[in-house]
């Protein structure tokens, strides 16, 4: 697996890599991670990969970061 570049975002930090013929997009915000897998077959480069990044696919990303965390804190919370 290789790093194909890091995206600057104020909310979360983006990395894309490449392994398998696939390209991972690994989504970090604090504990919680989302990584996505695409096909090298369906986008033309990093760029396509960047473009997706923009707008509705980063809002809902966000948002489930926000479910995750609760989600995990609720898990924790009811250990004692």
């Amino acid at each position: 697996m290789r790093v194909v570049g890091e995206i600057p975002h104020e909310a979360c930090k983006i990395t894309i890599f490449a392994w398998n013929n696939k390209y991972l997009i690994k989504l970090e915000r604090g504990v919680i991670e989302q990584t996505f897998k695409v096909s090298e077959m369906d986008v033309t480069g990093d760029e396509d990969i960047k473009k997706m990044l923009e707008g509705k696919f980063m809002e809902k990303a966000l948002s489930r970061f926000e479910e995750m965390e609760a989600s995990l804190f609720d898990a924790i919370e009811s250990l004692y």
